[in-house]
């Protein structure tokens, strides 16, 4: 998608302070942080939601489990804990349509979160 943020971070139109890169997503850090760790993985094909990921495509899903076990533990908070977000749709708060997961940690973290 061409007006599309994280798509334009994926080509690098966009500069990002990048924490991981394969062929299927890209990981890097938040502009503006949440917590001490804030990563934010997004796919490099562009899927407005999580609902719109096709079930033939569904793989992407757990690769994207997958890179955030390894980034949570390149950040150093797997042991400690860490929360991970995916937004979907407005109500469900998603501010960029464009599937993506939010890497949190480095803190304690409290619940409700909003």
């Amino acid at each position: 998608m061409e007006d599309c943020i994280f798509c334009k971070i994926v080509k690098g139109d966009i500069p990002s302070t990048k924490v991981y890169e394969d062929d299927k997503v890209l990981a890097f850090k938040d502009i503006n942080p949440a917590a001490p760790v804030h990563v934010l993985v997004v796919t490099k094909k562009h899927y407005p939601t999580f609902m719109d990921v096709p079930e033939s495509e569904l793989e992407i899903v757990s690769h994207v489990h997958k890179v955030i076990q390894q980034i949570a533990k390149d950040t150093g908070i797997s042991e400690g804990g860490f929360r991970v977000v995916n937004n979907c749709g407005e109500q469900g708060g998603q501010e960029v349509k464009h599937i993506h997961y939010h890497v949190l940690g480095g803190r304690n973290l409290t619940w409700p979160p909003g």
